[in-house]
């Protein structure tokens, strides 16, 4: 492993690969979305979510939309972790000022999944992958992604963004059978689903266990890290060379056998890691993500400047991705992000 100087080509992957780069490479999970004003303007014209989702031509621009502003070192897919079930046959919606809805799963709705017939039902996703791919420059990667099967199956069986998801958690220590048999098949799903996407044109893709957190030590084995081995070893076999970013939120100090065991190439940090704690239990050379709090994004000014200093400061001499510790909050001015980049573009070595 060695510093490497800033390249013309894909800094994001030479990262990605074990590489130092600084100033790192940046992107920012819910970079495209309502804090931008051209992003409210696209959404205004479309019936829904999922028909912006699903029209490749509108969901392209909205995924360029921050590159094009900021310059940043990646586009991510403009989609939706619930697109899968969508694509399963099962019912999505989104309310406005309620977030996604669903009927909560039963288990003899399990039965009734087959993910088989996903490839027409993601064909205008993996068109919008396409349009993006052809429009970015020599040195912006495309990223695709997914959710985690558990993450997944939380929206699945509470039917909507529940506090603490208890019906899930009440659901896979009840009836462990069935709730295998659920994260069998997202697994499943899941690897077709980002099979498909890099196949399309996506260099990189990414897990979003965003709800990893909720699980006890021996469950988050079962039903993150297992399923997360199983997506990446399968991809590894089927799309060599493509990085896997793994992201267990909250999932605290169960990270770190999640990135010894679970195959990824690299693995994001929410906005409560520690840096300084995880840096010791891990390889040197795993790329980390992250872990700008979006908060202090959303702040600007002096906050945000100390904010950025710190977490270039603690992910310095590894290889390193600066990202948020979650997604932009929709109320973050564009000028701050603007800032954001600006302060980690204009960032000189630590002495």
């Amino acid at each position: 492993m060695h510093t490497e100087p800033k390249q013309a080509v894909k800094p994001l992957l030479r990262v990605l690969r074990g590489n130092i780069v600084f100033p790192p490479p940046i992107w920012l999970m819910r970079q495209a979305g309502r804090y931008l004003p051209e992003y409210r303007a696209v959404r205004a014209k479309a019936k829904d979510f999922i028909a912006l989702c699903t029209d490749p031509k509108s969901a392209a621009e909205v995924t360029l939309q921050p590159v094009r502003r900021f310059g940043f070192d990646a586009a991510i897919l403009f989609s939706d972790i619930l697109m899968l079930p969508w694509a399963l046959g099962y019912t999505v919606r989104f309310a406005e000022g309620e977030g996604p809805l669903l009927p909560p799963l039963q288990p003899a709705d399990i039965d009734r999944l087959d993910w088989h017939p996903l490839d027409s039902a993601i064909a205008p996703i993996l068109e919008t992958i396409q349009r993006v791919r052809s429009c970015l420059d020599s040195q912006t990667t495309l990223i695709g992604f997914a959710g985690g099967p558990f993450t997944v199956a939380c929206y699945m069986v509470d039917g909507k963004a529940a506090e603490g998801f208890p019906l899930t958690r009440a659901f896979a220590w009840r009836r462990p059978e069935e709730f295998s048999r659920l994260i069998n098949l997202l697994t499943e799903a899941t690897i077709a689903y980002l099979k498909a996407q890099v196949d399309s044109g996506a260099e990189v893709v990414m897990l979003f266990e965003s709800s990893a957190g909720l699980l006890s030590p021996r469950l988050f084995s079962d039903y993150v890290t297992a399923p997360t081995a199983r997506i990446a070893a399968t991809l590894r076999a089927q799309c060599p060379g493509v990085p896997v970013i793994g992201f267990p939120r909250l999932a605290g100090l169960n990270v770190v056998r999640y990135a010894h065991t679970a195959g990824i190439q690299a693995m994001g940090l929410d906005t409560t890691a520690d840096p300084e704690m995880i840096k010791p239990l891990l390889s040197s050379e795993m790329p980390l993500q992250g872990n700008l709090d979006p908060a202090a994004l959303l702040a600007g000014g002096r906050a945000l400047a100390q904010e950025v200093a710190a977490v270039l400061a603690a992910f310095s001499g590894r290889p390193h991705v600066f990202n948020l510790g979650h997604g932009v909050l929709p109320e973050t001015p564009p000028q701050h992000v603007a800032e954001l980049v600006r302060l980690v573009r204009s960032a000189t070595l630590p002495s």
